[in-house]
């Protein structure tokens, strides 16, 4: 799967930055002989630090654009380019993807809309935002963004802190509807409902210690 998704992105002109949070699925093999910059932690520490380290890593390079893509093929690597568009257009900062606005393609479920749509309500409690998607993995910085956003969230709640440091610095953002598919694999490899409690402690704590 992290074969065919670096690929399909590749395709379309963009540098490939592959985070390997400590994996042991044989992720580095599967990259073998594609033109990407691979990074590897050398314990797993979760999602947040892996956006960051491929953040870090990016601005570095000099990008002039930040996208954080899930691996798992539940994007669609067609919405970049519409996201750009949108940033440029409405001189944003930052842009959302969305599975709720009109106009996006999704196949998921009542029950995991149920629990996003509480998940966007607590979001907008902590940071004063609130979008129509509070965790799609989906989201396009520019320089500004990336130089601001400092993920010290290194699980799920990072998500939450994205919106909390967007508010903070007074950053402009846009959502853009974009297409997810689910299959059984993402699925399985996805954030389940049940993830929701353990996210609502880990953004509670942020809240108190941050």
């Amino acid at each position: 799967m992290i074969r065919k998704t670096v690929t399909e992105v590749l395709e379309k002109g963009y540098s490939v930055v592959v985070v390997d949070d400590c994996s042991k699925d044989g992720s580095k093999k599967q990259l073998k002989g594609l033109p990407v910059y691979y990074l590897r932690h050398r314990i797993n520490m979760g999602q947040g630090a892996a956006l960051q380290t491929g953040i870090d890593f990016a601005k570095r390079k000099r990008a002039e654009y930040f996208v954080t893509f899930d691996a798992d093929g539940q994007h669609d690597q067609n919405d970049i380019a519409g996201m750009v568009d949108l940033i440029q257009k409405e001189k944003s900062d930052i842009v959302f993807g969305s599975r709720f606005l009109p106009g996006s393609k999704t196949n998921v479920s009542g029950s995991r809309t149920f629990v996003l749509n509480v998940a966007r309500y607590v979001n907008y409690l902590v940071s004063g935002i609130l979008l129509s998607d509070a965790y799609n993995g989906l989201r396009l910085f520019d320089r500004k963004a990336a130089e601001s956003i400092k993920l010290t969230e290194n699980k799920m709640a990072h998500a939450t802190q994205i919106q909390v440091l967007a508010a903070k610095h007074k950053l402009h953002y846009s959502e853009y509807a974009n297409s997810i598919h689910y299959n059984e694999y993402t699925t399985g490899k996805g954030l389940r409902n049940w993830d929701g409690i353990k996210i609502f402690f880990e953004i509670l704590l942020y809240k108190i210690f941050q």
